[in-house]
């Protein structure tokens, strides 16, 4: 059985490290995917500024999963040459943190463009990526989303064969959900290029996400196939759950407030991140 790390997108929670430190231990979360920080996005982080984070992470006891970054999410028609050199710098930073590992993506096109049309580019950047990142030791994990090259199983499974053992994959199952695709199959598609997962779910008819274990996502069977390797695996807990903030104010006045609680709606970040932890801490108990 898998020994399952827990991390988290904790910019979710709202505030710079300090807060979402303070979310993470209250959350029993022992790890970070970071992103959204003190001084921007982690992509934007010099390495001094990376080994500030470092100290205060330490200093905390919070390790560093992978780092949440933006790369390959732009359209491919985009200029690469800049978004290479801050990837480049992002390999440092990785290492600094004291991770081996890098999110990425494979490239938004236009919605008049084909996957075949663009596969050849594609590819050509994610080898870049992968070259680059390995020499020192640094993998490139691919996460399917919409609109990019890899957004079905399908197309997933190309980049992972293609690049079997330079690039490793990602499983979001609330983006798999958003694109139409079945939860349980592509899953079995890819299992043996999962490195982690990211824990959010997500409903089928209404493309909307909600905790773990609520919508279509099949969370409990899904973790449970993935808690069968031996091992440590990461599983990086993504909220990405409705914030209203006036819905507090709404106490009081009946099935008004009562109505978005039921519909998944939280009255702020810090709200909406325990209530996603809890969820997952429900799934796993299940599991």
């Amino acid at each position: 059985m898998a020994e399952f790390i827990l991390s988290a997108f904790s910019d979710e929670a709202g505030g710079g490290i300090c807060e979402q430190i303070a979310a993470l231990k209250r959350n029993g979360l022992t790890h970070t995917e970071p992103r959204g920080l003190d001084h921007g996005n982690i992509s934007e982080y010099t390495a001094e500024q990376c080994k500030e984070l470092r100290k205060i992470l330490d200093d905390n006891g919070i390790g560093v999963s992978a780092i949440g970054s933006p790369f390959g999410k732009i359209n491919i028609a985009d200029d690469f040459t800049p978004h290479f050199e801050l990837f480049k710098r992002n390999v440092e930073n990785a290492c600094i943190l004291g991770t081996d590992k890098i999110r990425m993506f494979s490239f938004f096109f236009n919605e008049t463009q084909t996957h075949e049309e663009y596969r050849d580019e594609v590819f050509e950047r994610l080898e870049k990526f992968a070259d680059y990142s390995l020499k020192s030791g640094v993998w490139c994990c691919h996460e399917n989303e919409k609109d990019i090259y890899g957004d079905t199983a399908e197309y997933c499974l190309d980049i992972y064969k293609t690049f079997k053992g330079k690039i490793k994959g990602v499983f979001d199952p609330a983006n798999f959900i958003q694109c139409g695709v079945e939860i349980i199959p592509a899953y079995e598609m890819l299992e043996e290029y999962i490195e982690y997962m990211h824990v959010k779910d997500c409903i089928f008819e209404t493309g909307k996400v909600v905790p773990a274990g609520k919508g279509d996502g099949q969370l409990v069977e899904l973790l449970r196939r993935f808690s069968k390797k031996d091992g440590k695996r990461i599983l990086t807990l993504e909220p990405h759950l409705t914030v209203f903030e006036g819905l507090a104010a709404l106490e009081g006045e009946g099935g008004t407030a009562d109505q978005l609680k039921d519909d998944f709606t939280y009255p702020s970040q810090t709200a909406s991140f325990d209530a996603a932890s809890a969820a997952l801490h429900n799934v796993l108990s299940q599991i």
